[in-house]
This record gives C-alpha cells, sequence and structure tokens, in this order.
C-alpha cells in the first residue's frame, strides 16, 4: 500500500513513571465502595463460600481477559478512549464517547457518597448518629424529602462535603499524571489496605464474629446449580474491575512502551478480588457482632450498599469495643477507596478532551472538572439528591456500562477481527503470553455472559418498573440517561476533529484493517485515513513512532506521496552504518501485525 501524508509528530505523552505506579493505580480504580459494601451481601446472598468458585471462574474468563483487552487497546494506540477507538478504526469512534459519557455520569453523583463518607469520618469521634443511625442518615445528614422530583432545596453539609471533594480532586489532577494521580495512589493504596486489615483484625475479636463468618462462609452447594448465582459472579467481577467505561484503557495509554501489560494485569485482578475477600471477613465479622447484640440472625442484619455503610455500620460502631476507633478506620477507608476511584474516572473525561481540543493538561482539567462539580453539586446535594443518585446509578451501570462493554467486545470480535492483533501487541512485550483461549473468552465466553445480563435486567426492569418511582422520573433521568448517552456518543464522534486536537498526531501504531468492512479500500490501495500508515509493528518494539525523519540528503521511499523534504522513511527500513540514516529494503518483511 503506499504511504500516506506525514501527520505531525506527537508531543511526549505523560506517563507513570514505573509498572509498579500504574498497578497501584489501577488498583486505586478498581478498588472502590463497590468492594466493601457490594461484595459481601452478593457472595452471601448467593451461595456463601460456594460463590467463590462461579466467582473464580468469572475473574479468570470475564475479568482478566477483559481488563487485558483494555489494555491493548489502551496502549497499542496511547490516547484516550475515544481517540485510541478512533485510531483503531473510524467507525468504533463513539464507542470511546459513550465510554467517556458513561464516566461523566457516574462521577457527578459518586462525588456526593464520596461526601458521605468523609462526613462520617468525622461523625465517628462522637458517634453523632445516637441511638437511630437510620433516621440520623435519612432526616439529619441527608434532610431527604419524601417528594420524587428534582429540587434545589441545598444541604450546607453535604454541599460543603462534596466541594470539598471536587476540590482535592481539581489539585491532583492538576499535578498532572505522575506527580497527581500517580503519588496519591502509592500513598493511598497501601494505606488503605493497612486501614482495612486493622478493621478486619479488631472485628474478629468481636464477639459474636464466627457467626457473622459461618454465615459468610458456609457453602450452599445446591446455589450452584442456579444460573442466577453465575450471572452475579460475572457481573460483581465485571462492575469491580472498572472495564467497560474508559479508565484501563486511559491509564494503560500512560505507560511505558515496553511494559509487561498481562502480568500487570494479573496483579490488579488478584489484588482487586483479594481485597473483596478481606471486605467479605471484616464486613461479616461485624455482622456477627451486631446481630449476636441485638439477638438475632445475620441474615436479618446482613445488608449491602448505602444501608450497610451509613446505617448498620454505625449501629456497629455504637455498641462494638473500640467503636470510635472501628469507625474511624471504616469511613476513611470508604473516603480513600471512594477517591482513587473518582479520580480514575474524571481522568477518562479529562484524557477525551484533552485530545479531542488539543489543550494543554491544566486548561483540560479546568475545562472539565469545574462543570462537572456544578452539576454535582446542583444535582446532587440536594434534599431530593438521593432518588436521582439511585435512578442514575441503577441505570448508568446497568445500561450503560454493561451496554457498553458488550457492544464493544462484539465489534472488536466480529466487526473488525480486532482480537489477533491486540494479542499480539499483549504478548510482544508481556512475561505471560495470550493465546488462542483468550480469543474465545473474550470474543465468546463473555458477550454471551453480558448478553444475557443486559437482557435479563431489560426484562424485568420493563415488566416490574425500578422500585416505587413515578414513571416520569424513571423515564426522564434512568432511560433518558441510557438512550442520550449513546445519541451524545454518535454526536460527538461526527465532529470534525480541529487541527491542533491530537488526531493530527502519528499514530504510534496502525489502524486495524478488516478484511470484509474495508474490502473496497484494501481493493483500491487507499489508506484508512491520512495518518494510518505509521508502524508495520508494535510500537513497544523499539518504534514508539515508526514514522523516522529521513536526514537530509538520505534516499526517500519511493511512492506517489515520496515527494518533499520531510518524507517519511519506510516502516521496515533499517540503518545501514547505526547513525540514524535510513535507506529502504527492496520488500517490505511480513509482520503478523500488519493487518494489511
Amino acid at each position: 500500500m503506499t504511504q500516506s501524508p506525514p501527520g505531525r509528530a506527537a508531543a511526549p505523552r505523560e506517563a507513570f513513571s514505573s509498572r509498579t505506579v500504574f498497578i497501584l493505580a489501577a488498583i486505586g480504580s478498581a478498588v472502590g465502595l463497590g468492594n466493601i459494601w457490594r461484595f459481601p451481601y452478593i457472595a452471601y446472598e448467593n451461595g456463601g463460600g460456594a460463590f467463590l468458585i462461579p466467582y473464580l471462574v468469572a475473574l479468570l474468563t470475564a475479568g482478566l481477559p477483559l481488563l487485558m483487552l483494555e489494555y491493548g487497546v489502551g496502549h497499542r494506540f496511547r490516547a484516550s478512549a475515544p481517540l485510541a477507538f478512533r485510531r483503531l478504526h473510524p467507525k468504533t469512534e463513539w464507542i470511546g464517547w459513550w465510554q467517556m459519557g458513561i464516566s461523566f455520569v457516574i462521577a457527578v453523583y459518586y462525588a456526593v457518597i464520596l461526601g458521605y463518607a468523609m462526613l462520617y469520618t468525622i461523625f465517628s469521634f462522637s458517634k453523632a448518629w445516637g441511638d437511630d443511625p437510620a433516621a440520623y442518615f435519612l432526616t439529619d445528614v441527608l434532610q431527604s424529602s419524601e417528594q420524587i422530583t428534582v429540587g434545589f432545596d441545598f444541604v450546607p453539609t453535604v454541599l460543603i462535603a462534596t466541594a470539598i471533594a471536587w476540590a482535592a480532586l481539581l489539585v491532583v489532577l492538576l499535578l498532572g499524571v505522575q506527580k497527581g494521580i500517580g503519588r496519591v495512589n502509592l500513598v493511598l493504596i497501601p494505606l488503605l489496605v493497612l486501614m482495612f486489615l486493622s478493621i478486619v483484625i479488631i472485628a474478629l475479636t468481636l464477639p459474636g464474629a464466627t457467626d457473622g463468618l459461618n454465615a459468610f462462609f458456609t457453602p450452599n452447594w445446591a446455589a450452584l446449580a442456579d444460573s442466577s448465582v453465575w450471572v452475579a459472579a460475572y457481573g460483581q467481577i465485571f462492575f469491580s474491575l472498572s472495564v467497560g467505561f474508559g479508565i484501563m484503557i486511559t491509564y494503560s495509554s500512560y505507560l511505558k512502551p515496553k511494559t509487561d501489560l498481562t502480568s500487570s494485569g494479573l496483579v490488579v485482578g488478584f489484588g482487586n478480588s483479594s481485597f473483596e475477600l478481606l471486605a467479605g471477613i471484616g464486613v461479616f465479622a461485624a455482622l456477627g457482632f451486631m446481630a449476636g447484640a441485638a439477638g438475632t440472625s445475620v441474615d436479618e442484619v446482613a445488608t449491602s450498599g448505602i444501608g450497610l455503610a451509613f446505617i448498620a455500620f454505625p449501629t456497629i460502631i455504637s455498641q462494638a469495643p473500640f467503636g470510635t476507633l472501628i469507625g474511624v478506620l471504616f469511613f476513611a477507608t470508604l473516603t480513600f477507596a471512594g477517591f482513587t476511584s473518582l479520580v480514575s474516572i474524571v481522568e477518562v473525561v479529562v484524557a477525551a478532551a484533552q485530545d479531542k481540543l488539543g489543550l494543554r493538561r491544566r486548561s483540560a482539567v479546568l475545562l472539565v472538572v469545574l462543570p462537572m462539580a456544578l452539576i454535582s453539586l446542583a444535582l446532587f446535594t440536594t434534599t431530593t439528591g438521593l432518588n436521582l443518585l439511585d435512578v442514575t446509578d441503577n441505570f448508568v451501570n446497568q445500561f450503560g456500562i454493561v451496554a457498553a462493554a458488550l457492544v464493544s467486545v462484539m465489534l472488536l470480535t466480529a466487526g473488525f477481527s480486532a482480537l489477533p492483533t491486540l494479542r499480539d501487541h499483549l504478548n510482544s512485550v508481556s512475561s505471560f503470553k495470550l493465546g488462542r483461549a483468550w480469543m474465545v473468552v473474550v470474543g465468546g465466553v463473555t458477550p454471551i455472559v453480558l448478553g444475557y445480563i443486559l437482557i435479563n435486567t431489560l426484562t424485568t426492569t420493563l415488566a416490574e418498573g425500578y422500585g416505587d418511582m413515578p414513571a416520569w422520573f424513571v423515564n426522564t433521568f434512568g432511560w433518558g440517561t441510557a438512550v442520550g448517552l449513546v445519541v451524545i456518543a454518535l454526536l460527538l464522534s461526527r465532529l470534525p476533529w480541529p487541527a491542533s486536537s491530537a488526531a493530527s498526531d502519528l499514530s504510534p501504531s496502525p489502524a486495524i484493517l478488516d478484511a470484509f468492512v474495508d474490502r473496497n479500500r484494501i481493493r483500491s490501495d487507499q489508506p484508512l485515513s491520512r495518518w494510518s500508515d505509521t508502524a508495520l509493528r508494535t510500537p513497544a518494539l523499539d518504534q514508539d513512532f515508526s514514522y523516522r525523519t529521513v536526514e537530509q540528503g538520505a534516499a526517500a521511499p519511493s511512492g506517489k506521496h515520496a515527494a518533499g523534504a520531510a518524507t517519511p522513511a519506510a516502516p521496515w527500513t533499517t540503518s545501514a552504518s547505526g547513525t540514524g540514516s535510513s535507506t529502504p529494503s527492496a520488500t517490505p518483511p511480513t509482520s503478523e501485525e500488519d493487518p494489511r
């Protein structure tokens, strides 16, 4: 294929200083509120100890393969989610915008929950909730309105706490990828693990802790025959690993060219699952104490989500020895886990804005964070914010993240045959090699499971509605948000990229052409885009950017675009003398990665 005109040389991309920092940042993204307040209850409700079997199967056949797929896309094309998908193939760009939109919506309400955790860290010192934690949370803290609507009656304490969370986030993102995101995770993740280990040790010493652990670990082997248990396992793995909404694509784009990707994925995946298991031990040991103190069984006090964090745990803290210490540690871990996750979610939007508009990082951060903070404070820190948070969270997760992941996997597998190329890229830098089995589980098992989860949730919601919420509220902020994100993504993908944008930079790897989708272009010898002919091998193999400037006086490659002083050397050229001058070989060598 003839060479297309070169684009401009890409500006140096920010990067994590080491693989360790990346792993901690990825774990910081994956380990969030759901690990602490969702996994223990999901495991308990779906077979107890027996649940660990489908959970491990789901981790190996869906979680880790999807994680590595996103690492491959982000690292190979070294860009935000929209630009990475655009570089992969222009027809997939809209998926990146869809994922960015999901991250935008999640961030604006996630920050408010972070604000709750910050407030309760302070409340733990005085046990401010008194004898009725439920009434205190709903009436005193949230001042929750019985009307299901959107109001603007702000709750001062929630408003201030959420504003502080956004201010802290702004500072971290302004400092950059390594100095901000990297260093924060380098400090908070080890601290988070140590604090939660302390909670577990204290909880295990409480009276009744054994009863809680027995309830958590006692296996119900009959549950393994229930398909809903397996679906729950895949759903938990999927939601807890931060796949499907652009985070891992963005983070992996900040890696150095020769970073071991698959081994990093194994560390992140098993590290996340280990923390979830640790959370299950700590939470159910504490619930066992709570049940014993109340003279009830564990199943009567077991709960999840906001109810576990801000109602059940304050009850435990009020009754337990060392209650103040448990409370401060527990809500501080929620704060740290929530903050590192929020950083990763907002970074998806910042990176997309930076690439699209060609902005410097500080300008992109201010352009993104300030409007997001205003939306978050205006909608979710009010007396009506809790219902809005509930509906938005459910629909953007169930019909946003799941649907986006399903569509992207199906397109990369069946639409553009990208899996072999991405597998080869991952293997080129990794010690743990992927084979045909990886492609089978990504392209076969994962779409089936995600499709089942999506269809099952869709049919149930359509038949039963969503709770007791009025139809107009659910249609506007539930279905409206889920469908609106897709429409906005399609519109953004059609907007031209400015000349100053990162799309004008040389892509570090060629677009992935498909023999069916792009058959007319291939037959007519047309490049996919004007910057597509950038590399015939992975950039990790000593080719960060394979367009190499031809030194003055060096022979230029032949072809209709060969004229001009800055004509690039053919990607397969080699240096004859080691001085940097290049001469084209007679014929290009074959390459497994060359999709053409």
